[in-house]
């Protein structure tokens, strides 16, 4: 049975957040031992050997395994719209939701493909968060209801958890939050998102600037920044990749603001995000300099920016991939192949 786990303050999830497990030392040195003893050159297969032992370690088990694979799609809506920063209006990410509960969309249909449990978190569409240029997004109550939503998805017998979002305006929010985590220009973390280009796009930019110039200072520390700047979906992300961590589950990113809600977490809590994999680097420029910030290497990189965890679970078979040679291949011995000679 899966434990629950739940905070009612902020300070809570930041005690939450200090005494996360590490990863299992003997299941990835058991990995590691056999890698080298596959009939293969040492190496051969790049990233997928890292992938396994990776997998192994935040599993906790060796073999590790890819039986149960889920992805999990946070939608919420941003009063920020309000200033004209999407090209779509709010009441597509309602239309959307129920897109995804038909089965019509992207990753409805990545998710058959690769055989991937889907679930969808609609939080309270009908109430977008607050105006971030003139005030916090959220206060702590609706901050902390949204990352406990995020703590309450992860299930124990999950082998990979991939995090995805919808939300019109959510881009914003997420140059925002990069925006205040890491300096810089706001036009460097602010993107075309669903597609606003030209002064759209210029303007955008300085809104985000206003917000960060607003909150910044005021915050507390990166948590306080994503109450003030965030959504409800991006707490709700970095929620679950808490509850991850906690109990064992490796984590799968997608995209731009799927990313920015994690970076949250590797701000306030350094190596906090040791168990998640970055899916593939998204078309939004400021992806790429976020995962730069964050030292973190994309898996895969196909100019894509929808969202929905379409990325992350993508991503998921080159884990099954990873999981099936390491445990499948035969060794050296077994297949009575000659061995490299040292």
């Amino acid at each position: 049975m899966t434990a629950s786990l739940s905070v009612s303050t902020l300070d809570q999830f930041r005690l939450l957040l200090k005494d996360l497990p590490g990863p299992d030392e003997a299941a990835a040195a058991q990995a590691r031992d056999r890698e080298p003893k596959l009939t293969k050159p040492q190496g051969s297969l790049g990233r997928l050997e890292h992938l396994s032992q990776w997998l192994s370690a935040w599993q906790g088990r060796h073999p590790p395994r890819m039986v149960r694979a889920s992805a999990c799609v946070f939608a919420g809506n941003h009063g920020v719209t309000r200033r004209g920063v999407s090209a779509f209006p709010a009441e597509v990410t309602t239309q959307m939701v129920a897109n995804f509960e038909a089965g019509g969309a992207a990753i409805n249909q990545l998710c058959q493909t690769f055989g991937v449990d889907l679930r969808v978190e609609a939080m309270a569409l009908d109430q977008p968060t607050r105006d971030i240029t003139e005030e916090a997004a959220m206060d702590e109550t609706a901050c902390v209801q949204a990352l406990s939503l995020g703590l309450s998805v992860v299930e124990d017998d999950m082998d990979v958890l991939c995090l995805g979002e919808m939300g019109i305006g959510n881009t914003t929010s997420a140059a925002a939050l990069c925006h205040a985590l890491h300096g810089g220009a706001a036009s460097q973390w602010t993107g075309p998102g669903a597609g606003v280009k030209g002064e759209a796009l210029r303007r955008k930019a300085v809104i985000v600037s206003e917000a960060v110039a607003l909150h910044k200072d005021q915050a507390a520390d990166a948590l306080d920044i994503l109450r003030r700047l965030g959504g409800r979906e991006l707490a709700a992300i970095a929620g679950a990749v808490a509850a991850a961590r906690i109990k064992r589950v490796p984590v799968m990113l997608d995209g731009y603001v799927c990313t920015a809600a994690a970076a949250v977490l590797h701000a306030q809590a350094p190596g906090a995000l040791d168990h998640c994999q970055v899916g593939h680097a998204s078309a939004e420029p400021g992806h790429m300099l976020l995962l730069g910030e964050m030292g973190v290497e994309p898996l895969l990189k196909l100019d894509m920016r929808l969202g929905e965890a379409s990325g992350a679970v993508l991503a998921v078979g080159l884990l099954k991939a990873a999981v099936a040679c390491h445990g499948g291949m035969a060794t050296f011995g077994g297949a009575g192949v000659s061995g490299r000679e040292d």
